[in-house]
């Protein structure tokens, strides 16, 4: 009955009665080289990680969550972030104790999709994760706009000192993102969390554009 009033599609193809379906699960998961360097227009100055590029079904969920309201799949991004943190952190590139940093959302977007995406989905992925934990240390000022369709001077010019420190953290960072198109929000963010002191070794993303 409830397929009949809100009929549930995969939320990477469209396919019927399965939020996450089995191809897209394929499509998603983190192969034993992943993630690889992604080379943003905009250098943040660390590396910038991209568990795969924002197209196919990755791009639709992250649509989905941002724009869609499907809360429902911030599980599955969250998963596919964890495993791309659990690489990172086998590989050595990452050490414990370990504070993850959500990239900023503007407040109005994040009341819009019913709470901060990118924060829930980086709680979600850090969970029981031994010596790893999440801190929401950065905030967007007012009167940034939305950043969709800008070209990357502007994006630069929209986010330049409009992300602000809200807290302090010590120990090694790595600033976590659904996705880096220009770099703009990065490096804006890890030049932020630098001027205060914290040591950022990496930037991760579920999808680089």
């Amino acid at each position: 009955m409830l397929d009949l009033v809100l009929p549930l599609q995969c939320g990477g193809c469209g396919a019927p009665s399965t939020r996450w379906c089995g191809d897209c699960a394929a499509a998603l998961a983190v192969r034993a080289d992943e993630p690889h360097l992604a080379a943003p227009r905009l250098d943040p100055g660390v590396p910038v990680f991209s568990l795969g590029r924002y197209a196919g079904p990755r791009r639709r969920a992250v649509v989905a969550v941002k724009e869609h309201g499907r809360a429902d799949l911030i599980p599955v991004l969250a998963d596919a972030l964890r495993a791309g943190l659990t690489r990172l952190l086998t590989w050595g590139l990452l050490d414990t104790p370990l504070t993850v940093v959500p990239a900023p959302t503007r407040a109005w977007s994040a009341r819009r999709r019913g709470g901060d995406p990118v924060t829930r989905m980086a709680r979600a992925a850090c969970a029981d994760l031994p010596g790893v934990t999440v801190a929401a240390a950065l905030r967007t000022r007012a009167l940034a706009a939305d950043s969709v369709g800008l070209s990357t001077a502007d994006r630069q010019r929209n986010i330049a000192g409009r992300v602000k420190a809200v807290r302090a953290v010590a120990g090694e960072v790595l600033v976590v993102d659904d996705i880096v198109t220009t770099g703009a929000t990065a490096a804006e963010s890890v030049r932020v969390l630098q001027t205060g002191g914290t040591r950022v070794a990496a930037v991760l993303v579920v999808a680089n554009a």
